[in-house]
């Protein structure tokens, strides 16, 4: 997408993405070797009532949704950061997640007037409706 497709108040419905075991234990053990992400026996034992999936690896599902569907094929330029991160409910391996993407502004940024400023809300549900991340991102794009 280009900046210009940007509006404030657009809705964008991402996904699904399968969450992999095998994949969500590796990324931990080479991120977040935490027992209850990576050890699926003693996580049955724990807390969690069985393995649960870092929270980075869910940013990171969302991040490759909001990078194939949005910033593929786009000026994007690079992103300042978040506002902030929200981990609300345990991803499983098995669940199915979706992106909700709010476009809270898209502006031309007041000092370089050669970018687009986007500022939008990301909500990651799994297949049960429950929101799981949600965080508020920024992103840059270079303007034609």
């Amino acid at each position: 997408m280009k900046f210009a497709d940007f509006k404030e108040g657009d809705v964008y419905e991402l996904g699904p993405v399968l969450v992999d075991q095998e994949e969500s234990i590796a990324f931990a053990e080479r991120y977040d070797s935490q027992w209850f992400h990576v050890d699926p026996v003693l996580a049955q034992e724990g807390q969690w009532d069985g393995l649960i999936v870092s929270g980075w690896f869910t940013c990171a599902l969302a991040m490759r949704l909001i990078s194939r569907d949005i910033l593929a094929d786009s000026d994007c330029y690079a992103s300042p950061g978040l506002s902030y991160l929200k981990w609300l409910h345990p991803v499983r391996p098995g669940d199915q997640l979706r992106l909700k993407v709010k476009v809270i502004e898209a502006r031309v940024s007041a000092s370089k007037q050669w970018l687009g400023v986007v500022r939008y809300q990301w909500t990651l549900r799994n297949q049960h409706e429950i929101d799981v991340l949600d965080l508020e991102a920024m992103t840059l794009f270079k303007l034609d």
